[in-house]
């Protein structure tokens, strides 16, 4: 599986022999990354994680939380812990909320996707899907979010391999950052990839 990162927490996966899924083709990201996919997975319903007008009358299957209130597109809606097929892949729904941003604010649903048993994006969590993970896309950066919950994220699953995501609110000088930290603390598990590159 090829993975090209995009802008924040955009991926786009394609495999050898056809399929192309896309995961979090948001505002911030790239319109390329949408470009011949066959299908799109959404974590949950936030703009920076799904571009609604991009994604209305792009005429592919758009998978999102049976719960999220994405008002004028049509997706499939997934359950946690559902297994289904997207683009051929096997995906697999993981958690179910967004992770809390402060107080008593309201949340809203949000999946992590384990694609081919084998890739996880976690969208606005940091969920443990509870199965080996090869490949693990970790958050860098949110209101949610401080660096050492990404650096224990990492450690709690022991993925073969990180790159980071949910990263485009923060300049050069804090992705020096972020990206030394994780690569220092994460066993030599994490690298950057920045927008553009594949893996």
């Amino acid at each position: 599986m090829r993975i090209t990162k995009y802008t924040h927490s955009c991926v786009r996966l394609e495999r050898d022999g056809g399929g192309v899924l896309v995961i979090d083709p948001g505002v911030w990201s790239e319109s390329e990354a949408l470009v011949g996919a066959d299908a799109v997975l959404v974590t949950h319903e936030h703009s920076d994680h799904v571009d609604l007008l991009r994604l209305q009358g792009l005429g592919i299957p758009v998978y999102a939380p049976e719960t999220a209130r994405i008002p004028g597109l049509d997706f499939v809606g997934v359950a946690p812990g559902e297994d289904f097929g997207a683009a051929g892949f096997e995906v697999s729904a993981h958690g179910g909320r967004h992770a809390r941003v402060y107080g008593d604010l309201p949340d809203c649903a949000n999946l992590g996707y384990l694609v081919e048993n084998s890739l996880y994006h976690p969208g606005d969590s940091l969920h443990v899907p509870g199965r080996p993970v090869e490949t693990l896309l970790v958050p860098l950066q949110g209101s949610w979010l401080k660096t050492d919950e990404a650096i224990d994220f990492v450690r709690a699953i022991e993925p073969e391999r990180a790159y980071g995501i949910h990263d485009g609110q923060i300049n050069e000088r804090g992705l020096s950052s972020l990206n030394g930290w994780l690569t220092q603390e994460c066993d030599g598990r994490y690298r950057r990839l920045p927008p553009g590159a594949t893996a």
